[in-house]
């Protein structure tokens, strides 16, 4: 399960929660250092919870690292 100090958005699915955990991320400040398409790639992962994600990262002033 997510660690409980993760500050993942709550309202992400399981499936998305599930391969956020599968990749070894629960902190927003590990996504920053993923492009958006590397986590759209993640099994589980769909466009909403990117859209879900994109928020909570630019609530703090992140955003996904830039495509290479």
């Amino acid at each position: 399960m997510i660690q409980k100090e993760s500050n993942l958005p709550e309202k992400l699915s399981k499936p998305a929660l599930r391969a956020l955990e599968g990749a070894a991320i629960s902190q927003l400040e590990q996504i920053a250092k993923h492009s958006e398409s590397e986590i759209l790639k993640l099994h589980g992962m769909g466009r909403k919870g990117i859209e879900q994600i994109r928020i909570a990262l630019e609530a703090r002033g992140l955003s996904f690292a830039d495509e290479s």
